[in-house]
Formats: C-alpha cells, sequence, structure tokens
C-alpha cells in the first residue's frame, strides 16, 4: 500500500431513511359502496450500519464521500400493503476504527470484531394505515399515521493501526529502514525527518512459517501529546500494539535521555501505554567499536530500566535476535 493510499481520518454526515407514510385509503369495489378503511402501513427506513472488515487496512474508499445517506420507507397502499421497506446502507471500515460524534467527540463504537454490525442512524418506522384505527364508533377513520423522520448524525471515523508490534521513536531513527529490512513492506526512506507521514505495516516472517506484524508508527517529538505537529494522530496508532519496539540511533547524542523522553509522550498520552511490553533496540549500532559498545552497555545496564540489544538494519546485524525477542515478548503467555 502506498503512503497516499493511507487514510485514517474521515469526517462523514449520515443520514437514514424516514419511514413512509401510512394509507389513508378507504376499500371501494363494484357493488360495495362504503367497503371501510384498508390503508396499509409505511415502511421503514433504511439503517445506516457500520462493519467490520478485517481484509480493509484503510479508510481510503471513504475518503471522498462526504455524505452517506440510506433508503426511504416507502408509503402504504390500498388492501393493507405495506410500503416497501428502504435499503439499509453499509459502511465497511477496517477493524481498530473508532467512530466519534463529530460535535462531541464522544465515541460511539469501536471496531474489533470481522463481520460485527454496528447501528449508527436508526431508519425511522413506517406510520400506521388507517385501518389500525377503526373502531366502534368510528367505522371509517380517514387519517393514518406519518412515518417517522430519519436521523442525522456527523461521524469522524478513526483507524488506529492494529498490529502486533509498534516501532516508537523520534524522527530519522531508522524505523522505516528497519520494517523494509524485517518484512516485505517498502516505506519511503529518506535521510530527513519525517519520511514516514503515515503508519507502515509490515509483516514478519518467523520460524516455521510464524508471523507477526509490525507497524512503523510516524516519529514522535516532544509535545506530541500535547498535539504538536499532528502528534496525537501519530500516537493513537501505537494503542493498539501490544508490544513497543522503541528505536534508537546509537549515534545519538544521549541515549537514556530520548528514551526518557519518549516515554514521557506516551505516558501523558495515555499513562495505559506505560503498561505494554517493551524493548529497547540500538540502532546503526555498526558504527560502534567494540570499545565503545562495552561502555555503552555499562551505562544502559546501570541507567536505561529496559531490557536492550543492539542491532543494524544496514549491515543485518542482531536482527535474528530480535525477531526471537520479539516473538518471546508476543507469545509469552501462550503456554
Amino acid at each position: 500500500m502506498t503512503e497516499g493510499n493511507f487514510v485514517d481520518y474521515v469526517k462523514i454526515h449520515v443520514q437514514s431513511g424516514k419511514g413512509g407514510s401510512g394509507s389513508s385509503h378507504l376499500h371501494r369495489e363494484k357493488y360495495i359502496a362504503k367497503g371501510g378503511p384498508d390503508g396499509g402501513d409505511g415502511g421503514r427506513g433504511g439503517h445506516v450500519i457500520v462493519k467490520g472488515d478485517k481484509n480493509l487496512w484503510t479508510l481510503y474508499h471513504l475518503k471522498f464521500k462526504r455524505h452517506i445517506r440510506a433508503e426511504h420507507g416507502g408509503n402504504g397502499a390500498k388492501q393493507r400493503r405495506t410500503g416497501a421497506e428502504g435499503a439499509d446502507e453499509y459502511i465497511e471500515v477496517p477493524l481498530g476504527t473508532v467512530i466519534r460524534d463529530t460535535e462531541t467527540q464522544e465515541i460511539i463504537h469501536e471496531i474489533t470484531e470481522d463481520g460485527k454490525e454496528y447501528l449508527i442512524a436508526e431508519g425511522g418506522m413506517g406510520g400506521k394505515g388507517n385501518w389500525h384505527f377503526k373502531s366502534s364508533t368510528n367505522q371509517t377513520p380517514r387519517y393514518s399515521q406519518p412515518g417517522i423522520p430519519s436521523e442525522e448524525v456527523d461521524i469522524t471515523l478513526e483507524l488506529k493501526v492494529l498490529a502486533d508490534v509498534g516501532l516508537v521513536g523520534f524522527p530519522n531513527s531508522g524505523k522505516s529502514t528497519l520494517l523494509s529490512v524485517i518484512t516485505a513492506a517498502k516505506p519511503k526512506i529518506a535521510d530527513y525527518e519525517f519520511t514516514t507521514l503515515k503508519p507502515n505495516l509490515g509483516i514478519v516472517e518467523y520460524r516455521d512459517f510464524k508471523t507477526f506484524v509490525v507497524a512503523d508508527i510516524p516519529g514522535i517529538i516532544e509535545g506530541a501529546a500535547e498535539g504538536r505537529g499532528i502528534g496525537h494522530r501519530f500516537l493513537r496508532h501505537i494503542e493498539r500494539n501490544s508490544t513497543l519496539l522503541f528505536l534508537i540511533p546509537a549515534d545519538a547524542q544521549n541515549i537514556i535521555k530520548q528514551y526518557e523522553i519518549l516515554l514521557d509522550e506516551l505516558r501523558r498520552y495515555n499513562p495505559e501505554m506505560l503498561d505494554k511490553d517493551r524493548l529497547v533496540a540500538i540502532s546503526k549500532s555498526d558504527m560502534l567499536d567494540a570499545e565503545l559498545k562495552v561502555e555503552l552497555k555499562h551505562e544502559l545496564d546501570k541507567n536505561l530500566g529496559a531490557p536492550y540489544l543492539f542491532i543494524s538494519s544496514v549491515a543485518q546485524q542482531g536482527l535474528t535476535e530480535l525477531k526471537d525477542r520479539l516473538w518471546e515478548m508476543l507469545n509469552k503467555d501462550i503456554v
């Protein structure tokens, strides 16, 4: 999937169908001058329904849909014929999509199951025909009910990428390069900040045909938790990852300081994110000689407070060990 086709934020105005009006018809046929009421009921208006689809990875198919309307119910007719029900309108979205009320920002639904349907706007009920209102004191009612009006709501769809491992790091820390090496993904790679503006997903092929999914999350900057840049749009993709892989380059001025800043951004955005399993990978470690690596290990053992390992995507160093460690973390609770 190209970066331009990855859409993770869409606003849509949805409207259900209104119910059809009941009929106030009076029965008439040859030799029967006053046959009484026989107006049928109106049909139900169509619902607007959101449905999870595991085969979708983006909201791109909804990018240019600003209005979605279900069909109105048909009106009732003579001989107690009920109007046709309005066709429901389905909005298919990837798993991991959050539906919010645009006005209140209240979460309406979170889509996490394939094929499960969620009612967003209910179609109006059809009105009753006049035959319902016949009584001993009113043999020929000439009135019927109108259909219930449609519902309208503005919704915002936000996609939180569903992946096993989320790559977390500052811009230009080597996340896209790592993803391109350990998976078949082909993210955009260049030597400048914010090359990645949308999450890239890749499937890591592990031993014995086992696989797990890694998401290259766009680089975090200080203040992302307050929404600097497009920080919130970056951070929400990390929420659903079960394991976080922090990538910090070996040539960083202060590796421990960078790790603490990344942790603090996650903490301020959502403290529960710190409950996830964490692993720190020191990238570009082929730049380190043996003496520097020993010195750095001594400092990290003492002050980092998290498991770590040295890797180099370019030199293909430490990648097998990295996959092993991630697989163990993902499957630690499986007996």
